[in-house]
């Protein structure tokens, strides 16, 4: 094998771990637009915000970031995302490994964070290479709730939340 893709995908990896947590101030839904709410019957009631996919420095790899917001009074469970760009599978990190898993809860009257250096969506196989400027739409799916589209615009591959206070 040629050392040039695996190093693409060590350096995505890397950016992962070792591009520091998005800013607190993720509540912000100027960022994502959404075609449901989310909200069922379970008692959840979804919003998503902050979205965001920096650029991808490998041709085939690429990584989002989002908060889901739930000002319900039961918890869900993020369980799959899909997207017509590629496959998307979820991942959390924990304390500095980062797996793949089936699902990520989301606490009543709490938040999912979905950040650089924590718990993320992974985009492998992509068919295009997203370009700073455009976006990436993505569905969400979770265990009790509608699912919710977002779009995901992508940003500067060294594009950090809490480095721009503009929500953007």
């Amino acid at each position: 094998m040629r050392g040039r893709p695996a190093l693409a995908a060590v350096t995505v990896i890397g950016a992962l771990v070792l591009a520091g947590c998005g800013g607190s101030d993720s509540g912000s839904d100027s960022s994502a637009s959404s075609d449901s709410s989310g909200s069922s019957a379970s008692g959840a009631e979804l919003s998503v915000g902050a979205a965001y996919i920096p650029r991808p420095v490998s041709a085939s790899m690429a990584a989002g970031f989002l908060t889901v917001t739930n000002k319900g009074d039961s918890g869900d469970e993020l369980t799959s995302v899909t997207s017509d760009a590629g496959d998307v599978t979820v991942h959390e990190t924990v304390g500095g490994t980062m797996k793949e898993v089936d699902r990520l809860p989301i606490p009543a009257h709490g938040r999912l964070v979905l950040e650089s250096g924590g718990n993320h969506l992974m985009f492998e196989n992509l068919k295009r290479q997203p370009e700073e400027g455009q976006t990436v739409s993505v569905e969400l799916r979770f265990a009790h709730s509608d699912p919710v589209t977002v779009e995901l615009p992508v940003k500067a591959a060294t594009y950090r939340p809490d480095a721009d206070h503009s929500g953007h």
